[in-house]
């Protein structure tokens, strides 16, 4: 699917979600941050004073699977980014989205891949400057949010959940809470708590293998998680049913933390987009994604996340930093 397509499908998806396409998220950055440019995320501060240049630089990619495959998946990068950059870089295994958040925020992580549904919260109070995600040789990107179970619980559809439980990932998670809820109340009028009792998992591979080992009769995930779990046997498809595929969204958005020096920033950009893919661990871990994700591809945060941002307006989410 192209570019122009996927725009079309996610916009489709906020509408089956009953999402206003036209309206804009109430999205405000904290008070610490400025942006006078008026592209939704923090400017880099005017006095060179305020901005950092640290000799070690710190990598964390969104905590969804195992931190310890990913260290060694990012590895080939990492030494890529070291050369480019001239400076050490070290992975940050972090273990939760709030971890992950706070880091930032707290002046500990400086370049990052935030998930789909924290990629606003991170922007709004933690300074992120997201500007480029996976994609295929073929531009094309993102990923499905699957609602899935095991064969033989009796849940056939999705109203069979109703009186059961559902395995959330974290609250911050697009595919994970964000938009099944929304479907779930607005398309199939199912309200957590009064209709079926919601659980949180944590992260979408204890879903995916808490739904396999019958822990959880049924969970919310994103479908490219659970593809490069069944690709690595960690999972087999044959423990998984699947009762309900949504429309395509924005992936992992990568950046970097917004008061750093801009010639720093210039040669972070430099090693993502001159990174070469062929042979490299990162391609043999995520080509099993579809569409296979093969290169990173220029994104801005207010184009690519504005449906994410519209399906939090209509669940009512907050970007007030805690």
């Amino acid at each position: 699917m192209t570019v122009l397509s996927r725009f079309a499908t996610v916009a489709a998806v906020a509408a089956a979600l009953l999402v206003p396409v036209t309206a804009s998220a109430q999205f405000k950055l904290d008070a610490r941050y400025t942006d006078a440019n008026g592209d939704m995320v923090a400017d880099t501060p005017a006095d060179p004073k305020d901005q950092i240049d640290p000799p070690t630089l710190v990598f964390a990619y969104t905590p969804v699977e195992d931190p310890s495959v990913y260290a060694k998946v990012w590895q080939g990068f990492l030494d890529h980014l070291a050369k480019v950059t001239g400076r050490k870089v070290m992975f940050f295994p972090v273990q939760s989205n709030a971890a992950q958040l706070e880091a930032m925020r707290a002046g500990r992580l400086h370049i990052a891949g935030f998930n789909t549904g924290s990629n606003p919260i991170a922007v709004a109070c933690a300074g992120f400057v997201p500007f480029t995600m996976m994609a295929s040789k073929k531009d094309e990107f993102g990923y499905e949010m699957e609602i899935i179970t095991y064969p033989g619980s009796g849940i056939d559809k999705v109203e069979d959940i109703k009186g059961k439980k559902l395995a959330f990932t974290a609250e911050t998670s697009n595919s994970g809470f964000k938009a099944p809820s929304a479907l779930l109340r607005d398309q199939f009028k199912l309200v957590a708590g009064k209709d079926f009792e919601p659980v949180f998992s944590g992260k979408h591979d204890n879903s995916i293998l808490g739904v396999a080992n019958k822990d959880y009769p049924a969970a919310a995930v994103a479908n490219s998680v659970m593809k490069r779990m069944f690709a690595r046997n960690v999972v087999k498809p044959e423990q998984i049913k699947s009762i309900y595929t949504s429309a395509t969204f924005p992936t992992t958005g990568y950046g970097y933390v917004y008061n750093l020096k801009p010639e720093l920033v210039a040669k972070i950009k430099d090693a993502f987009f001159s990174f070469n893919w062929e042979g490299s661990l990162l391609l043999n871990e995520f080509k099993n994604s579809e569409p296979p994700q093969e290169k990173f591809l220029p994104i801005t945060f207010k184009e690519h996340w504005a449906v994410v941002r519209q399906i939090d307006q209509a669940l009512g989410v907050s970007y007030a930093c805690k």
